[in-house]
């Protein structure tokens, strides 16, 4: 395998845009390249043109106007603004524009993005493609993406020449429906330093304890809708906070928003970053996601690092990252998360108890210098064997 005088070479299609927090896909290929540059890799990230999600105008005006970050080349794909064109335009363009890159491996992330792998593999070029989710389940896509997805997710599964997915159910699904053996990778975390409620008690008036939490993207298969109609049922004195922008999901936004303005417990931040993601963490009494469908979510893990009580839909991928260490409800169902909210509401001695374990169980679980220490293995191992069963 062809070296740079430093170490591998390598291309991250997939993503939106780094530095950007506009998902878990933007969020892992950070960490992954920022700390592969440090063990002597290089890496090229494309970034695409586009419009960021709600609320992130700063962060994407930086990424865009960006050539290098932290020895990372940035290298930005023009597209159309339209949602649906804009990701396969840019897979595209992104792939044409690697092929000359001389890579030592292009690793792609997403189904979607994954359309493209045939392309370098006809050319003998190394691709590794990581899974983050089964994409085409999530209700924000028409019938038209969903089959794209779908077709990428095939592609994945028959050209990449390794294939990564963050949990062992996503694992089961590829051997079952592909007789594809897919490497289970989860993500990784880092522990997490607490902060005192003084920003987001001058921004919002929140205190410590005072807030049930959920973070995460405004998208329907996060399952925000469930949580709005539960916490309507309960008699509490404690707000709901809900921080986090959309993704292609405006008339989404706007029916929470509705459901939101009914109740005057209810505060929407909007998306946060910074010194106000970090406190709106450190300080909530519960932590709340109640997905119908997930990759590996980052923001569980944020939340458990930060020490938080975690109250989660029982999807597997869910499950499978908190363990013992927090609090399930029955996917869809109201009354449970309901009841199960009001239970740890009316019982802090066991929400205490969770919180204590959460961060330590996290943060030896999930490690990124591991997660690292893998990929880079299975970036040199690409192409030396027939992965597929």
């Amino acid at each position: 395998m062809r070296q740079t005088d430093t170490g591998l070479k390598i291309a991250m299609i997939g993503h939106k845009r780094i530095p950007s927090r506009e998902g878990g896909v933007e969020i892992v290929v950070h960490e992954l390249a920022t700390r592969m540059v440090l063990s002597g890799h290089r890496v090229d990230a494309y970034n695409r043109a586009g419009h960021p999600v709600s609320g992130e105008h700063d962060a994407f005006d930086s990424a865009a106007s960006r050539k290098e970050y932290r020895g990372i080349r940035i290298i930005t794909i023009p597209t159309f603004q339209t949602g649906s064109l804009n990701a396969l335009v840019y897979s595209l363009l992104a792939t044409l524009r690697a092929l000359f890159g001389q890579y030592d491996v292009i690793h792609y992330h997403a189904e979607g993005p994954c359309a493209m792998i045939w392309i370098p593999h006809l050319l003998r070029m190394r691709t590794v493609a990581t899974i983050h989710g089964l994409d085409w389940q999530r209700s924000k896509w028409g019938g038209l993406a969903s089959k794209y997805l779908k077709f990428g997710e095939r592609i994945a599964a028959r050209y990449a020449d390794e294939l990564i997915v963050l949990s062992k159910n996503v694992q089961n699904y590829f051997l079952s429906e592909y007789g594809r053996t897919a490497e289970y990778i989860p993500n990784g975390i880092a522990r997490c330093d607490k902060r005192d409620d003084t920003v987001i008690r001058n921004k919002y008036g929140l205190t410590q304890d005072s807030y049930i939490l959920f973070l995460a993207r405004i998208v329907p298969e996060k399952g925000l809708h469930y949580l709005i109609d539960a916490f309507q049922k309960i008699d509490t004195g404690k707000k709901l906070v809900i921080a986090g922008g959309s993704s292609h999901t405006d008339d989404y936004l706007s029916a929470i928003r509705q459901k939101a303005s009914e109740d005057p417990r209810i505060v929407m931040t909007g998306f946060i970053q910074g010194d106000e993601l970090e406190s709106i963490f450190s300080n909530a009494y519960l932590y709340v996601l109640p997905s119908d469908v997930e990759g590996m979510p980052i923001s569980l893990l944020e939340a458990m690092s930060y020490g938080n009580c975690c109250l989660v839909s029982d999807i597997a991928e869910n499950a499978e990252v908190v363990g013992e260490r927090a609090v399930c409800f029955r996917r869809g169902d109201v009354i449970d998360l309901a009841e199960k909210m009001s239970w740890l509401l009316e019982n802090p001695d066991i929400a205490h108890a969770f919180r204590q374990s959460a961060s330590a169980y996290i943060c030896s679980k999930y490690n990124w210098d591991d997660v690292v220490e893998k990929t880079v293995k299975l970036y040199k191992h690409a192409g030396k064997a027939d992965k597929k069963t």
